[in-house]
């Protein structure tokens, strides 16, 4: 208290002056303080110390243990949270039509979006049904839906969004399809990740393999380059691309919010830890700071970050995109959609990560999933359209465009482009994954994105990281 309540010389108390404490009692204090602080400290220390050290060999060049903590970030959402499309395109049948205008809202723009058109045309022609197509990736619409679903509203009446987000909403928001698409039509299990019980709450479109990492092939013949089948050779190939003239770094980084950087991740555990890994960390019945999974980090993927074999994060397709295909960087890890963004898909090879003996590899392959809400005004007219996005016909039309493997039966492999015929033929013998963070979804995403893009430019804080990700799994 800042005084007393009995003042000086009250009847009954002393009239001695207040004395303050000795010196030596303050002495006390501060050496037991001091001591506090000394074990704590020791004690993380020792926590640290007891874990492997992580290998910082300068391996492509100059290394990095510790790099420029700058990221890029995405242009789809501004610094004020602005959540609306990036852009609008309509399509309308070439003959007059009474039928009710429909809204799509899909992730694609550029020239992801110019491969798109073709399916949308066909659509509206076919059919008579007008279509307004508005661009807004998952990013965008995490923030919009649950304020939208909140007022029993939706932006649209078919609208592209993650697994994990139609099956934790389907029931609640999402109209009920299982009479208008069925598993026998599409490859087994794609439509599991959509599914709450028996009930069907979204359709899938086309899907994406995510195999490797990409090269042009004459850029390795100019080089006398060749594709590895070893680890070791994998990382010779590293060093060799790391000395050609005018290369920044033998890997680019591409990145937006950090999930192109996810995928690169999940294709060193799915091919160093196994498909058994890959499985574990996604159902949650593995920790990430397990110590096979930190080996998978430390011993594989930390030592290429540290040793500038990763360029920093770049926007994954802007100048990422440009500097691999200009000639700065070698390697390109993408998704099969790349081979939809060169304007020479023939130039293009990819390889995955040489296996280890032993072990049962895997690769990711990723539907791009869509659902209607129940909240549409058009519902008859949405059903058609996600009836035709989910079929056969208009699969066959996206993956003549190139950079799209179907999930309807039925669609011919004549009709897919040569790079993507390859592509195909690397998931031979692999077991095939669902797509690690989209699955698990929620927090644990958004988290796990910007976890990576701490560890891309700070590799030397591997086990932060590991311990940061798997604080932010869901409850099993």
């Amino acid at each position: 208290m800042a005084g007393s309540s009995v003042g000086e010389g009250a009847p009954g108390e002393s009239t001695e002056r207040y004395r303050p404490p000795s010196g030596r009692s303050k002495l006390i204090i501060i050496v037991v303080a001091l001591l506090v602080v000394t074990n704590v400290v020791t004690g993380l220390t020792a926590f640290y110390l007891a874990q492997p050290p992580v290998a910082v060999t300068p391996l492509c060049g100059t290394g990095a243990s510790v790099r420029s903590a700058s990221v890029s970030t995405s242009g789809d959402i501004g610094a004020s949270g602005d959540a609306s499309p990036v852009f609008t395109v309509h399509f309308a049948p070439p003959y007059r039509t009474t039928q009710a205008t429909i809204t799509l809202i899909g992730p694609w723009a550029g020239s992801e979006f110019d491969h798109f058109k073709p399916v949308l045309e066909n659509f509206t022609t076919s059919t008579g049904i007008p279509v307004t197509y508005q661009q807004m990736r998952q990013e965008q619409l995490q923030q919009v839906l649950p304020a939208d679903f909140a007022t029993q509203t939706a932006p649209g009446d078919v609208i592209f969004m993650i697994s994990s987000f139609i099956k934790a909403n389907g029931p609640q928001h999402m109209i009920k399809v299982n009479a208008n698409i069925s598993d026998s039509d599409f490859l087994p299990g794609s439509l599991d990740p959509v599914k709450v019980g028996s009930d069907i709450y979204g359709g899938v479109y086309t899907g994406k393999v995510k195999p490797g990492f990409w090269y042009r092939k004459s850029f390795f013949q100019a080089h006398n380059l060749t594709v590895p089948t070893t680890y070791a050779e994998f990382k010779s190939l590293l060093v060799t691309i790391s000395k050609i003239k005018g290369i920044r770094t033998p890997i680019v980084s591409g990145d937006s919010v950090g999930w192109p950087l996810s995928d690169v991740t999940e294709h060193f555990i799915a091919t160093y830890g196994g498909a058994s890994m890959h499985r574990a960390l996604t159902n949650g019945t593995k920790r990430w700071t397990d110590t096979d999974v930190r080996a998978v980090f430390a011993d594989r993927l930390v030592p290429l970050l540290a040793g500038g074999c990763f360029s920093e994060p770049l926007e994954w397709n802007t100048v990422a995109l440009a500097n691999w295909w200009g000639g700065l960087h070698a390697l390109y890890f993408m998704g099969s959609w790349i081979t939809g963004l060169v304007d020479n898909a023939t130039d293009l090879g990819v390889f995955s990560l040489p296996p280890p003996t032993g072990t049962t590899t895997g690769i990711v392959f990723g539907g791009d999933y869509f659902f209607v809400p129940k909240y549409t005004t058009h519902q008859t007219e949405a059903l058609i359209l996600l009836k035709y996005l989910a079929s056969k016909d208009g699969q066959t039309i996206q993956v003549k465009q190139g950079g799209h493997i179907a999930t309807a039966l039925g669609v011919p492999l004549s009709d897919y482009p040569t790079v993507d015929r390859g592509v195909a033929q690397l998931m031979n013998g692999v077991v095939i994954l669902s797509d690690l963070d989209d699955t698990i979804g929620g927090t644990f995403q958004t988290n796990f994105w910007s976890q990576l893009q701490l560890l891309w430019v700070s590799p030397n804080q591997l086990d932060s990281v590991l311990a940061a990700i798997q604080a932010k799994m869901p409850a099993s």
